[in-house]
């Protein structure tokens, strides 16, 4: 193992997103209430994780294909919903065999630097007309988070890492949606507290599952360390009564593909 992680990936432990960091897809419930699917639709799934949102939206009586680019995620989806499809394939890279009526995300654009070809496979991916929602961190996302891991990083010597995630206004990504042809017809940044399960242990069992490109400069064996100290600047910004609360913001959007 090298003490330096490649920062386009995350190790994903699918037991762990399932149990304790199983917030991530219950909140998504709003995003397919928001897509509203409908009975024989066809819907793309784009980093479907471990396939339960991709369940939730296959109750409407649609047809749902999700996809991910984690082998440990798609293997865990397939082992609980062996009636869906679910396929591994990168965003930026995957291509469609038929066009969807819908293309559908949660919690997975933002780990995507490269956000024009996103946009278009998923073009390309839906018929004319069709629709691409979804939710992903908004800018200001975990800010203290970030903050306090950079100042630490910094004390101990360690570079901090510059734009871990994609987190854009509702101004950019709308101009970026609309430079590939999409009508943005919903959009919104909002504030989601989220608390963190594990109790006092709940911060870190977080940096472990979504941190890597936050800790991506620091050695393997000085990150307990670091998190540690992470932990001390926030206990009395995020932590209360036993429970860590991760500052999250998010942002929401339709958007419709053209008609012809």
């Amino acid at each position: 193992m090298t003490d330096r992680r490649d920062p386009d990936r995350n190790d994903w432990d699918s037991t762990a997103y399932d149990g304790s960091h199983s917030f991530v897809y219950e909140y998504g419930a709003d995003v397919v209430d928001l897509l509203d699917p409908q009975p024989d639709e066809r819907i793309l799934d784009l980093g479907c994780g471990t396939g339960h949102l991709t369940d939730r939206i296959a109750g409407s009586a649609a047809e749902v294909v999700g996809v991910d680019r984690s082998a440990e995620m798609i293997g865990e989806a397939r082992a609980s919903y062996p009636a869906h499809e679910f396929r591994r394939a990168d965003a930026r890279e995957f291509t469609a065999s038929k066009p969807f009526d819908a293309v559908f995300s949660n919690a997975a654009l933002h780990w995507i630097d490269d956000q024009d070809a996103v946009c278009e496979r998923v073009v390309d991916a839906l018929r004319p007309g069709g629709r691409f929602v979804a939710e992903l961190g908004g800018a200001g996302n975990v800010a203290a988070i970030v903050a306090a891991v950079a100042a630490e990083s910094t004390a101990r010597g360690y570079e901090p890492p510059a734009d871990p995630w994609y987190f854009p206004t509702v101004g950019e990504h709308a101009a970026r949606l609309e430079a590939h042809g999409f009508e943005v017809r919903y959009a919104t940044l909002f504030d989601r507290p989220t608390e963190l399960d594990g109790g006092d242990d709940g911060l870190r069992a977080w940096l472990r599952m979504f941190g890597d490109r936050l800790l991506g400069s620091i050695p393997d064996d000085r990150r307990s360390a670091v998190v540690d100290g992470v932990a001390d600047r926030l206990r009395d910004e995020l932590y209360d009564d036993g429970t860590w609360t991760a500052d999250y913001r998010r942002l929401r959007f339709v958007a419709g593909s053209q008609s012809t």
